[in-house]
């Protein structure tokens, strides 16, 4: 009996959180390594939650927790312990056959090296979360060519990773992202691997993204780059050391 209550009270909170533009929700989420006999705590009792249309930086220093934190909500790993919502849906029961399910439709990464491969032209690139998706070969392409206008593209469709700038390589990798419409846009480090010049173009990109209505999480150490959200989140020692708006929130 008090399973079935637990459940139908974790159901009717999904509903709640869905009802209430909640794109991301932790409640006390952790991720702890066994090493030894020693357990580390590279994650340790977030709260988060992160609404539809938010712009949101995630930054830390190196070892802060911040790319374990990304980790659990990019659906590529679950917690030790807590619960995380995406959607109002409860992911982190699930099996990682599910969170693959979860992370296609729901998530579209962006990753610092790009993750592109290097014989597949750019359109085909683009093509491949549909690909994974079980969707058409004739509706996947005209997706693909929608997402490459996206990121104003569409005169490189036909080139290979080798035959484009890092910046243009980036954008392929953004339209990749973008292609089945995911809830959530996970940025990891976008301009890590750009010069400064090529990275703000790359942010006003995403600028522009955010303006049509993504919701966006960037993962960050850089402070600059963390300041072109609305708001920014600042992860030390695995928990949440500062939760602040910037000066562009509200724009």
């Amino acid at each position: 009996m008090a399973t079935a209550v637990a459940e139908r009270e974790l159901l009717e909170r999904g509903e709640r959180l869905k009802r209430e533009g909640v794109v991301i929700r932790t409640y006390d989420i952790w991720k702890t390594y066994v090493m030894g006999d020693q357990e580390i705590h590279a994650v340790s009792g977030v709260d988060l939650e992160i609404k539809r249309g938010e712009y949101v930086a995630i930054m830390g220093p190196s070892g802060s927790g911040k790319s374990t934190l990304m980790n659990l909500v990019g659906c590529l790993d679950t917690p030790s312990k807590g619960q995380y919502y995406i959607n109002g849906n409860l992911v982190s029961e699930l099996s990682d056959d599910e969170l693959a399910r979860i992370r296609n439709k729901e998530i579209g990464f962006v990753f610092q090296t790009f993750n592109l491969l290097p014989r597949a032209s750019s359109l085909h690139n683009v093509e491949l979360p549909l690909i994974y998706a079980g969707i058409s070969s004739k509706t996947r392409i005209e997706m693909a060519k929608t997402a490459m206008r996206q990121v104003d593209l569409e005169n490189r469709m036909d080139h290979k990773p080798n035959e484009l700038s890092g910046g243009q390589r980036q954008r392929v990798a953004i339209a990749r992202a973008l292609v089945n419409n995911p809830s959530i846009l996970l940025a990891d480090e976008p301009t890590g691997n750009l010069d400064s010049v090529t990275g703000n173009e790359i942010m006003a990109l995403f600028d522009k993204l955010h303006q049509k209505g993504n919701t966006i999480v960037l993962v960050t150490h850089e402070h600059d780059v963390a300041l072109y959200a609305h708001r920014v989140v600042t992860i030390r020692d695995g928990k949440v050391e500062k939760d602040e708006k910037t000066a562009r929130a509200g724009q």
